[in-house]
């Protein structure tokens, strides 16, 4: 059977997006794989399907390269936003995305937490939509819910870590999705193929994790590189990048707004302290259409 897929990148982080507001696809661990190949298929970090919702507008659910399902992908919800506006699913410049990995049962009967629920505001170049800004919700610190296997501790933060012999110190945060953000010289001197898949298994992160490796220019711009789980190095992490700022802020290296840089392009990210928010900007950019055997 022949799908119709969209592939898109928010700073880089591309995925191949699919409409399944009228069917579902039937073995999407499996799709993923196939069509994440860079040599044999479309090629991507993954692919990401856009369902409806009881709770909100849509529903997002997204499958790494290597099959696994994530609970979220910051850079992918700004371009399920474009996706819906562009392909006229819904006309309207704010968009409510149900994210989050549950069964579909549990979606249906609205099981769903709230935070669970971003809020995408559109951003447009004339009739163009050419980003968006996230409402991220609440940093989720607590080593439990991340989760990470530390007993004792409110949070984590500054903690001791020995990884292939050598020590780091992380602070932990989730997103929707785990993090560990250790602070480096020289991000571009990290061998992310060595050190990223030794944190990822880590048995201390139950559910594997994310590892940003952050420099801090100054109290407003960050340079990161990232490994994620599933996919190993991105050139972008939305998530990765607001759990980096978090971190940052945890530790006193920066002010409540700044600019990360990662390989794929520049992220905006701003803590709002009142509501304890993170929002983030960046860009979403439809690269090619086309149909594909499912």
């Amino acid at each position: 059977m022949k799908r119709e897929f969209t592939k898109m990148h928010g700073c880089s982080n591309d995925y191949i997006y699919f409409d399944c507001t009228k069917a579902k696809i039937a073995d999407a661990e499996g799709l993923a794989i196939k069509l994440s190949d860079r040599h044999t298929g479309i090629g991507g970090d993954g692919i990401i399907l856009i369902y409806p919702s009881r709770v909100a507008d849509f529903r997002m659910k997204m499958y790494n390269m290597d099959g696994s399902e994530g609970q979220m992908c910051g850079n992918g919800v700004r371009c399920v936003a474009k996706f819906i506006y562009d392909h006229d699913l819904m006309k309207s410049d704010t968009i409510r995305i149900e994210t989050g990995v549950r069964t579909d049962e549990e979606s249906e009967a609205g099981h769903v937490p709230e935070n669970s629920i971003k809020t995408i505001k559109l951003k447009f170049n004339g009739s163009e939509v050419v980003g968006a800004t996230v409402d991220m919700g609440e940093p989720i610190l607590t080593p439990e819910k991340i989760p990470v296997d530390i007993k004792g501790k409110e949070k984590i933060v500054a903690e001791p870590i020995t990884i292939a012999e050598k020590d780091y110190l992380m602070t932990c945060v989730s997103m929707g999705n785990p993090h560990a953000v250790v602070f480096v010289d020289d991000p571009e001197e990290i061998d992310l193929p060595k050190i990223g898949p030794k944190f990822e298994h880590n048995p201390i992160f139950p559910a594997r994790v994310n590892t940003e490796f952050i420099h801090v220019n100054s109290r407003s711009d960050i340079s990161m590189r990232v490994w994620e789980r599933g996919s190993g190095e991105t050139l972008a992490c939305g998530t990765g990048a607001c759990a980096s700022v978090m971190a940052c802020i945890l530790n006193g290296f920066t002010d409540d707004e700044v600019t990360v840089h990662l390989r794929g392009g520049d992220l905006l990210i701003k803590y709002e302290r009142e509501r304890n928010h993170i929002i983030m900007t960046g860009n979403a950019v439809t690269v090619f259409t086309g149909s594909v055997e499912v």
